[in-house]
């Protein structure tokens, strides 16, 4: 497999591929896109003791960043961050009262970076091939983890002190929870890619 050559994402191959008519796929996935991370961030599991529940909002972040690709991923995180920031209840755990610039400087603050940065990392490594193969996939699944759990931790950690038990309440709750979906994402991703019969372009 050739991991540094540039190759199309799943998106790419739906639908026009150039032209005014692209542009305006690209636009329409982008809503869909923003439609998914709102639907997914409000599916969640409570964990107790932990600021942050188990969701599927990961697993959308992670899996529109490689479906769409590094730019068309950072276009449509972008445009979800945008929303939230205005006061719309997106987030996994805003509320009515809770919510906007509030809820973003709170303690999922460092999580929603992440989501920034993981985007990008799955759409660069989605363009490199790696979304076409279970290993890959699921190593890029692996590293997109790290990014989103990196500046999350930090910032709880800046939030409420290292002496707080940081790692109890924004890591460990959720390895198990975040392992089924990197193997699902390992599993889906290369299927997709069968079906769409371009695996090996």
């Amino acid at each position: 497999m050739q991991l540094t050559a540039s190759h199309a994402v799943l998106a790419d191959h739906f639908g026009p591929r150039a032209g005014t008519a692209r542009r305006i796929k690209q636009a329409a996935l982008v809503v869909l896109g923003i439609a998914l991370l709102i639907t997914a961030a409000k599916i969640k599991l409570p964990v107790p003791g932990s600021p942050v529940a188990i969701g599927l909002g990961t697993f959308a972040v992670l899996s529109i960043g490689a479906a769409y690709g590094a730019r068309l991923g950072l276009a449509t995180i972008t445009g979800y961050m945008l929303i939230g920031a205005l006061g719309f209840d997106i987030f996994q755990s805003s509320t009515a009262e809770l919510n906007g610039l509030s809820y973003m400087t709170g303690s999922t603050g460092g999580y929603l970076v992440g989501y920034i940065l993981a985007t990008l990392l799955l759409g660069a490594l989605a363009q490199r091939g790696w979304d076409r193969s279970m290993v890959w996939m699921g190593l890029a699944m692996l590293l997109g983890n790290v990014l989103l759990y990196v500046p999350g931790l930090l910032w709880l950690g800046q939030l409420y002190g290292w002496d707080q038990p940081i790692l109890a309440w924004g890591l460990t709750p959720f390895l198990l929870g975040d392992a089924l979906k990197l193997a699902l994402a390992a599993l889906l991703f290369p299927a997709l890619w069968k079906l769409v019969g371009d695996a090996r372009s």
